[in-house]
């Protein structure tokens, strides 16, 4: 860590400007100084604002991010295409190491946190009119940092806590990890205190895509569900880096109060229509996500290909195994004797959100029926790149099923939205109290906005039946949202997983009709013993004797 802080902390000194209708003729624009970012006679606050966005610049986005991959090809949901070994392969495949980490958030999350800091360090002396405003800002660097310590510990468990402080080469900057326990309570407490300065919700136009009070609340929701879960709380690998001491039932009862208190504000609701959520704006679903420009680049990337009008890569290969996580549109699982499953014609009368997560063989794609059987238009085998399950990824892309070709639409990318606060707020107290009527209601409601029907759920089921239907909503909602990832982890089920492998469908063309067989798609596998957290990076672990590396590494 001593390495990368020592560059950091020289690169501090020098902002970073963006270009601006604002004109210093004393000064060349290359060589402004922190005078003119931090201006005590802008009242405006042009430069402040300007810099306060390029920390919202610097959240990470999720679609394509690992070498062109969904960080979810790397979990149950789906393989990369590509033909030759992808650095996300290696995040199911153990095949990670000190060096080698696609994932790798450490220098760009603390980045973000020396970023942040610097704003609320210096931001007081800016005389923006509006009081309002000026408070909102703090409260937006605040808990962005907050966001990017949890972008750490998710990863890596415990880590260094800067704090307050803007560290220079003069400076001990040999720092020991803080526990998870601290490090937990540090973000929870950076969002109670940013939630009151905040914009209320929902945020008007001008504002869209910056953090408000919800998205505060959302962020500290989600850290507390995962403090409360299997792998920290109490079951931790390895010691107070890793999670806590013991296992304490309260804290799953402080996830689901902190979801409550969203639900309880009433402002957000589920999208009637779910495609609608990643394809428009001011969906009134979205707490909080990552602003993007129109453009098509998740068709381009992840497209089925061989469509000469709409030529794309095909780079995501959903599994097998997310297939069979949804279930029929009458709300069985399709091992339900009663579920009316035909293994002769699979992908009938299944959940709707089927249809709007992966495309599979006869589904109707840019105004033709796709073809994902062996030999077929989009699955023609050879050395291009195509589908290596029998599927494509269908989500976050627009409605295409009648057209030609690819338009723009927008592709902003996700955080937090309303169905995950149900689904938090229903695990956590499930897990704390057991099926209670609330518990089902945040859950039915989930199954009814899908389509299902019937969407209620048998009353008389246990906390055990419920927690598998809990979790198994969550994967059907949630794919490639850069969930199912950590979520297998956080349940501590990751090893059960991917060491049953992956899987794809073979379809064979007959005389008689379409052959489905089952076949393997990658022979994944998970070290139990240390891939629940990363390794520190080396450089950090060998230029600061205080930084200990996590468990195995």
């Amino acid at each position: 860590m001593k390495k990368y802080l020592t560059i950091l902390f020289f690169l501090a000194g020098c902002l970073v400007v963006v270009s601006s209708c604002r004109k210093y003729e004393t000064v060349p624009v290359e060589t402004v100084t922190k005078d003119y970012i931090w201006d005590t006679k802008d009242s405006n606050g042009v430069y402040a604002s300007q810099y306060l966005f390029s920390i919202y610049s610097s959240l990470p986005d999720g679609a394509n991010r690992i070498g062109r991959d969904f960080l979810d090809a790397g979990s149950d949901d789906a393989v990369t295409s590509q033909t030759s070994t992808a650095p996300v392969t290696l995040l199911a495949t153990n095949g990670i190491t000190i060096f080698n980490n696609p994932d790798d958030a450490w220098a760009r999350s603390y980045a973000g946190i020396r970023q942040a800091t610097n704003f609320l360090n210096n931001f007081s002396v800016v005389p923006l009119k509006n009081a309002n405003e000026k408070r909102s800002w703090f409260g937006e660097a605040r808990v962005l940092r907050a966001f990017f310590y949890w972008e750490l510990v998710k990863r890596y468990g415990g880590v260094p806590i800067i704090g307050d402080s803007l560290k220079t080469l003069d400076d001990n900057i040999e720092i020991p990890r803080s526990s998870f326990e601290t490090c937990v309570n540090y973000i929870v407490k950076e969002c109670d205190r940013a939630k009151d300065s905040l914009r209320d919700d929902p945020v008007d136009d001008g504002n869209y895509g910056r953090f408000t009070k919800a998205g505060a609340m959302a962020l500290k929701a989600h850290v507390l569900l995962y403090a409360a879960s299997q792998l920290y709380n109490g079951g931790n690998v390895g010691d107070s880096l890793n999670g806590y001491a013991s296992y304490d039932a309260n804290r799953w009862k402080l996830a689901g109060d902190a979801a409550k208190a969203i639900m309880d504000q009433g402002v957000y609701s589920l999208q009637q229509e779910f495609l609608d959520i990643f394809i428009i704006q001011r969906s009134q679903e979205v707490i909080y996500g990552k602003t993007n420009t129109l453009g098509k680049p998740v068709e381009t990337l992840n497209g089925p290909i061989n469509y000469s009008t709409a030529p794309a890569s095909g780079n995501t290969s959903p599994t097998q195994e997310l297939v069979n996580a949804f279930g029929m549109n009458n709300g069985l699982e399709i091992n339900d004797p009663g579920s009316g499953y035909d293994s002769t014609n699979p992908y009938l009368n299944r959940d709707p959100r089927l249809g709007y997560t992966v495309l599979y063989n006869g589904a109707q794609w840019l105004s033709t029926a796709l073809q994902t059987f062996n030999g077929g238009v989009n699955r023609p085998g050879g050395a291009t790149v195509q589908t290596q399950t029998g599927y494509y990824m269908r989500k976050f892309m627009g409605r295409f099923e009648n057209t030609t070709n690819y338009e723009d639409h927008y592709h902003d990318w996700i955080y937090f939205r309303y169905a995950e606060v149900l689904l938090n707020y229903a695990e956590a107290m499930n897990e704390f109290a057991g099926p209670t009527a609330d518990v089902f209601t945040a859950v039915e409601s989930i199954r009814q906005r899908a389509g299902l029907n019937p969407y209620a759920l048998d009353h008389s089921i246990s906390k055990d039946s419920l927690r598998t239907i809990i979790r198994n909503e969550r994967h059907k909602e949630f794919a490639f949202e850069e969930q199912r990832y950590w979520d297998i982890r956080r349940w501590k089920i990751a090893g059960k997983i991917y060491n049953s492998g992956l899987h794809g469908i073979s379809i064979t063309q007959t005389t008689t009709g379409l052959m489905y067989k089952v076949a393997p798609a990658l022979n994944s596998a998970f070290d139990e013993s240390k891939m629940y957290f990363y390794p520190i990076p080396y450089n950090e672990v060998v230029s600061n004797a205080k930084m200990r590396q996590n468990p195995g590494w």
